[in-house]
């Protein structure tokens, strides 16, 4: 392929940004593809996502204009492509957004103008093969593409609503079921007559004739829980551009994967797989797959069971089966990564950075799933020759993800090239049943919830312990009796109590709750744990041993200081382990949970294989060696941004509050 040198995939992001630079916007470096803050969020799936608390009006930034090229990532929650990559020209699991920003600063007419400029007289995109979207009742924008840019009125359609319901339309754009939104203009490219399809909006629409470029957001409302829409502090807009779409189209080839970053990758895996036909879809899919993966360890995600390591296991299992398809028997994936830092590597210099723990991850991956896709193989043969409706049970697909580490849409993406599919219901059915084993066997504590009316009636607890461990005039606030709220307890009941303050250390972030004694004149509470309840409410559980209380009664607490010392002692040790762990192993271990009792610690974290006796020897002797310098504590209270810049790490960062 004879790719023009000025329209490679790294020269057009140099143009974009510079473009806009010199448009007096700030350019900013792209997020990671795990949202900081984030949690109603899986991975950053679009450009806005670092900007969302801008919108909102709830974060203010040096700059009113800014331009980026953000990595994105659709393979799991709302926003899924996994299933399409591979079968389709343009569908990818890992993108690249083009954005460019304004914070209540210029509108529709700069953003129009701009895109227009850029698309035509710097990439000299022929004007005629272009047309506009617009939103159905925006005529500001209708009006500007017509009179302001000079598109023929033909060429600027209008998009209405979906089936009638409100703003569900292509041209009314919005993240998530809540958060900013508004209506947007979109830029379609017409690769000729002699490709099937038609413009948007259209019955044909979905033909690959007329591709959407560019989709210029204007930001102008939030929507609420309720389906409402609030006017933003500032009218923004938001735009993005996939960069791999635009590469297509300016190097002159009709799919994504014809493009120069692709064609390296793809030359690569075929090197590497010995398949000769570059079009080859486990070629495309093994290319895209190796961003994505690769992009997610460098931004803290490992292959793991659950959450986002388990989204990350599927594609990497999904590569591999590729490669499986192919005849490849030996480690293959990981050997892509060079080619991808050779291509990549300069727009995102955090990619050669972690070069070493990105090829020690996926080589990992790859000796685990070796080991069982082959008897995972013969059992889904076995399973499909009995099968006489073309739909494999989904007890067997479960079986398959159990036992042999086969993720559902692996098995339901072998199903179909056999022309079968998966029994989706049964499946759910199975992890049901799984889930429901799981959590019988691990309740505990009676998995009691406060009543919504109790809850609106108290304040959050007063927590004392940090300079107390004892503390008169702890009001009763609340009982709990057998699960139910009551008005008084007697000995010998079993009880929840709740204090307007307290010095018990509520069990939270792995740390066990104190223990003690609750008292007063003639009464004894023995407290045997303190939970947190609905995140706010400390709650005093034990047995009354003598007398009674009642709402209003006031106690006197008594924490056991001998074992709060023992736990928290143990709770920085497991802040030294931690530190030794990112010193031995690499800094990309995190901790995954933990458990800080005062005889014992437990500490989960993420690595990719085992760890050799010989680095084990060496962690064991860094935290030792700090727990004989017997170094002062210093206790510091701040806000959250004043701590991060202190030094903290932040693991949890939607867990606590300022």
């Amino acid at each position: 392929m004879n790719t023009p040198v000025k329209f490679t995939t790294s020269q057009i992001r140099s143009d974009f940004l510079e473009f806009f630079k010199g448009k007096g916007h700030t350019i900013v470096p792209s997020a990671p593809l795990v949202p900081g803050n984030d949690p109603t969020l899986l991975f950053t799936n679009s450009g806005m996502v670092q900007f969302k608390d801008v919108f909102l009006g709830a974060e203010k930034r040096s700059y009113v204009r800014a331009a980026d090229v953000q990595r994105c990532l659709r393979a799991g929650g709302k926003h899924n492509d996994l299933d399409s990559v591979g079968y389709t020209a343009r569908h990818h699991t890992f993108f690249e957004m083009l954005g460019n920003w304004s914070f209540g600063d210029y509108f529709k007419k700069d953003a129009i103008a701009w895109a227009w400029e850029l698309l035509t007289q710097v990439w000299k995109l022929p004007a005629e093969r272009l047309l506009v979207t617009v939103y159905h009742t925006d005529d500001e924008a209708f009006a500007l593409w017509r009179d302001m840019v000079g598109i023929p009125e033909e060429r600027i359609v209008r998009i209405g609503d979906n089936k009638g319901a409100p703003y569900a339309s292509d041209n009314f754009w919005q993240m998530a079921d809540t958060g900013p939104c508004g209506p947007c203009t979109e830029i379609f490219f017409d690769h000729g007559d002699h490709i099937a399809g038609g413009p948007p909006g259209s019955p044909d629409e979905d033909g690959d004739r007329f591709i959407e470029i560019w989709n210029l957001v204007f930001m102008q409302f939030d929507r609420q829980p309720d389906g409402s829409l609030q006017p933003l502090p500032a009218p923004c807009v938001d735009t993005g551009m996939g960069l791999e779409r635009l590469a297509a189209i300016l190097q002159h080839v009709h799919t994504n994967y014809e493009i120069d970053l692709f064609q390296a990758l793809i030359r690569k895996a075929s090197e590497l797989t010995g398949m000769a036909d570059l079009e080859n879809k486990s070629l495309r899919v093994i290319a895209d797959h190796i961003r994505a993966c690769s992009f997610l360890i460098v931004d803290g995600v490992l292959p793991s069971n659950e959450g986002r390591g388990y989204v990350l296991r599927r594609i990497i299992r999904r590569a591999l089966r590729h490669g499986w398809m192919l005849g490849v028997r030996q480690p293959f994936f990981s050997k892509l990564v060079p080619t991808l830092i050779e291509q990549m590597g300069h727009a995102y210099p955090e990619l050669p950075a972690q070069a070493d723990t990105v090829v020690r991850a996926l080589q990992a991956e790859e000796e685990r799933f070796a080991e069982t896709l082959d008897a995972g193989m013969k059992i889904f043969d076995d399973v499909a020759a009995k099968v006489s409706d073309g739909v494999i049970p989904g007890v067997d697909a479960f079986r398959l993800y159990d036992t042999y580490g086969f993720p559902v849409d692996l098995t339901a993406d072998i199903a179909r090239e056999r022309g079968m599919r998966v029994d989706m219901d049964g499946f759910e059915a199975s992890m049901e049943h799984q889930r429901e084993t799981a959590r019988a066997a691990g309740k505990f504590g009676g998995g009691v919830t406060l009543p919504a009316e109790l809850v609106a009636t108290l304040s959050p607890t007063v927590f004392l312990g940090y300079d107390a461990l004892q503390a008169e005039g702890q009001k009763v606030v609340a009982l709990i009796k057998d699960g139910r709220p009551v008005d008084a307890v007697q000995a010998g009941d079993e009880v929840i109590v709740f204090t307007a303050q307290t010095p018990f250390y509520a069990e939270s972030g792995g740390q066990v709750g104190d223990t003690g004694v609750l008292s007063a004149a003639g009464v004894k509470l023995a407290v045997t744990d303190t939970q947190k309840f609905a995140g706010q409410f400390h709650g005093h559980v034990g047995t009354l041993e003598q007398g009674a209380i009642k709402l209003g009664d006031v106690l006197a607490g008594t924490v056991d200081g001998a074992r709060r010392g023992a736990t928290i002692l143990n709770h920085s040790a497991t802040h030294l382990l931690h530190a030794a762990l990112r010193e031995v192993l690499g800094t990309h271990v995190q901790q995954k949970g933990s458990l800080v009792a005062p005889d014992r610690l437990r500490f989960d974290f993420s690595h990719f294989q085992p760890i050799t006796a010989e680095e084990l020897a060496i962690i064991e002797r860094k935290v030792n060696e700090q727990v004989r310098a017997n170094n002062a504590a210093e206790v510091h209270n701040m806000g959250m941004q004043e701590a991060l810049d202190f030094g903290a790490m932040a693991l949890f960062g939607e867990k606590y509050g300022e």
